[in-house]
């Protein structure tokens, strides 16, 4: 497979107590023979009997390891990540992500569009979901747009902390990561940063195409679902639909009254 080295790109990866999966990305990304001007890898205190596998890792692969003697959160655990990056743009992805075979090309294309686009600020690899919102762009991508008119909740999940590209100027223009908090709420509250302080940015349509995400059972996801997103029982359903368009109305309260810390 024909090498492709990107100099003006840091791999960012946030890790906590995954190192097997953090493994599982690098051997990945190794096999699809990629490469950046460095990679950071940002750990938020994890056990030593993780720590010590990150440690030979960061070896193996010539990586800047960032640690802490606490943990600290999802917040800190980006911010100090992004602190130690000096190209000019950065990919994160965090360790229970594995690219797949499509990912190179698309990120080559990503990564022009924010070259050739001084007005872009993102672009967006994976989802869970595809964004409400979209305007057809050009090779597979998207344009993302936000609407107080849209009853989809969905909608302010502009930013994700899903794999994805962004500039340096990054934490300039939306504000640093809200520290102290519960990952949840730091990731939406960057989302609501994202649409007052009118960011742009791409969205990968085929958004499952270039990432797989899993958690076995031994490194399993820090993230909790409630149960009833899955649960098909019409009742289930009437009240989650009801649910959601509370939330709308919350979010967008919340959006309004919102002033990001810089």
């Amino acid at each position: 497979m024909e090498k492709s080295h990107f100099d003006d790109v840091t791999l960012l990866i946030t890790h906590y107590n995954r190192s097997s999966s953090l493994k599982r990305l690098l051997e990945a990304l190794h096999g699809l023979n990629i490469s950046f001007k460095d990679i950071v890898i940002s750990d938020d205190a994890s056990t030593p009997k993780h720590l010590s596998v990150v440690k030979d890792l960061a070896s193996r692969y010539n990586i800047t390891l960032v640690t802490t003697e606490t943990n600290r959160g999802l917040g800190n655990n980006l911010n100090k990540g992004q602190d130690a990056i000096n190209t000019a743009y950065t990919l994160y992805i965090q360790e229970d992500f594995v690219p797949t075979s499509l990912f190179v090309e698309n990120f080559r294309k990503g990564l022009g569009f924010l070259k050739n686009r001084s007005d872009l600020d993102i672009v967006r690899f994976y989802a869970f979901s595809k964004f409400p919102l979209l305007k057809k762009f050009q090779d597979g991508f998207a344009e993302m747009y936000f609407t107080n008119w849209s009853l989809n909740h969905l909608k302010f999940f502009y930013y994700s902390d899903h794999p994805h590209l962004r500039r340096k100027n990054f934490s300039e223009k939306f504000g640093r990561f809200d520290e102290g908090k519960k990952g949840d709420v730091t990731e939406f509250n960057m989302c609501l940063s994202f649409i007052k302080n009118k960011g742009k940015g791409l969205f990968f349509e085929d958004y499952k195409a270039l990432f797989s995400h899993s958690n076995t059972e031994d490194e399993p996801t820090t993230m909790s679902r409630v149960y009833w997103r899955h649960e098909k029982k019409f009742i289930i359903l009437a009240a989650r639909a009801a649910y959601l368009k509370f939330r709308v109305l919350k979010d967008t309260l919340q959006l309004l009254l919102y002033k990001k810390k810089k």
